[in-house]
């Protein structure tokens, strides 16, 4: 098995590039899509967020207003770090499991670990491969504005709330550039692909 993480800042491209990878056949663990489960209705982890933020950060319909909370959170650095302890250790379990069964399923499966956050994490040693999708700060600035429909405020909020692009580019083992449109990132992915289903055949010769 080999285990990728894939991380990139808010509107970069990344999201095209997760899922062109499932495209080609890697196993996408999507953290985005993690993070959702660890506080759906009914979980423990719904039940600490509400314990720590109060009964105002759920909708009207018992589920958790994320739109609300991330208002909160990303304009107070204080409590972006404590629900990051609520969420994040649950997310991990998650994905540990999610990665599990895709190798019980295929000893040989390619696995990749979607993470907004893998910077902030810690884990980006932990991969045999990382892959940063980047675009200037400004472009992500308009892409948010313009598909995503916050104000330039909200996006330029959302953009500082993470790490310092330089950062992710320290851990990149491979770069993508995210600041053209996605048929060219998409063609960066599959030759990125290519490449590494060409050097898992090359291993396996040797190992025979």
């Amino acid at each position: 098995m080999q285990r990728i993480g894939l991380t990139g800042g808010i509107a970069a491209g990344k999201s095209v590039a997760g899922a062109r990878l499932a495209e080609r056949g890697a196993v996408l663990v999507d953290y985005d899509v993690l993070s959702r489960e660890a506080v759906a209705p009914g979980t423990a982890g719904l039940a600490d967020v509400v314990e720590a933020f109060g009964p105002g950060v759920l909708a009207a319909d018992g589920t958790l207003d994320r739109p609300g909370l991330a208002a909160v959170v990303f304009a107070d650095p204080a409590a972006r770090e404590r629900l990051n302890g609520i969420v994040h250790p649950v997310v991990r379990r998650l994905a540990a499991e999610r990665e599990a069964a895709a190798a019980a399923a295929d000893p040989g499966a390619v696995v990749v670990h979607d993470i907004p956050l893998l910077v902030e994490s810690g884990y980006a040693d932990s991969f045999h491969l990382v892959v940063v999708v980047h675009a200037p700060a400004v472009l992500r600035v308009e892409r948010l504005v313009r598909t995503r429909g916050m104000d330039r405020a909200e996006a330029e909020r959302r953009i500082a709330a993470q790490v310092p692009d330089d950062d992710r580019l320290a851990v990149a083992d491979v770069l993508l550039d995210g600041s053209g449109d996605p048929d060219e990132l998409r063609e960066q992915v599959d030759h990125l692909w290519d490449r590494l289903a060409a050097e898992r055949r090359d291993e396996q010769d040797v190992d025979a």
